[in-house]
């Protein structure tokens, strides 16, 4: 159907200098904003987060995708892919601060809403973790994978690593098959089409693929919520 067919995002390119500028501008502002909501969460930013333990590793990934969002502006729960009740519910099992302010009146973008529910229908097949915390979580990666940037930049992730680490402890189905190491977001993409009997490659091999490096190259880039030049008194290693 034509809806299956929307499997890409795009990037919009800026063109002019002074776009770049104020397309720099922003960026910086928000990352600052990102790593603000995310110590009202937490307590810390988000480079002292200790992710050693997988409880607090669950909960970095709650706070940078919340952090992230918020910075954005616009509705939070339409921003993370939750109803107001699921947000409530989370900021009571997870935070003690109950909400976090907006930064900013960001109009809500258009999303595919079927697109969205494919993806999270997919990671809930695939889940290795039960409860009410992998719902939440693969209804938010289904949202935030609709944005243009790398799944993890867009999770307001460290790095990909955590991404990975995510995947493999909360749907581990998946991580076992992406055994070369594709990008997440194309690899989940790739699985929404196999199990609907489409092809997503016309290349067989993907080493003889010449898109090979858009599905396997390195995922480099900063993170949108964290910025160590931002906190040269933060103490590392506090817990989240």
């Amino acid at each position: 159907s034509a809806e299956r067919d929307v499997m890409v995002h795009a990037f919009q390119d800026i063109e002019s200098s002074g776009d770049l500028a104020s397309a720099a501008t922003e960026s910086r502002r928000s990352v600052r904003d990102a790593a603000r909501a995310y110590r009202d969460l937490t307590g810390v930013l988000p480079e002292a987060a200790n992710i050693d333990g997988d409880a607090h590793f669950d909960r970095h990934v709650l706070a940078s995708i919340l952090a992230l969002a918020t910075s954005e502006g616009g509705s939070l729960p339409a921003q993370v892919g939750l109803t107001d009740a699921e947000l409530g519910d989370l900021f009571s099992h997870y935070f003690t601060a109950r909400s976090i302010e907006s930064s900013g009146d960001r109009e809500a973008g258009l999303v595919d809403a079927d697109e969205i529910e494919m993806v999270r229908d997919l990671l809930l097949e695939n889940r290795s973790s039960e409860g009410e915390f992998v719902r939440w979580l693969a209804a938010m990666i289904a949202r935030r994978a609709m944005e243009p940037n790398h799944l993890w930049e867009d999770l307001g992730l460290r790095d990909r690593s955590e991404l990975t680490r995510l995947i493999a402890r909360h749907f581990a189905p998946l991580a076992r098959r992406n055994d070369k190491n594709m990008r997440w977001k194309r690899f989940i993409y790739r699985m929404m089409c196999e199990n609907d009997g489409f092809v997503m490659c016309s290349t067989p091999v993907c080493s003889n693929c010449a898109d090979y490096a858009l599905c396997y190259g390195a995922e480099t880039g900063t993170s949108r919520v964290a910025s160590a030049a931002q906190s040269p008194a933060t103490t590392a290693g506090q817990t989240v």
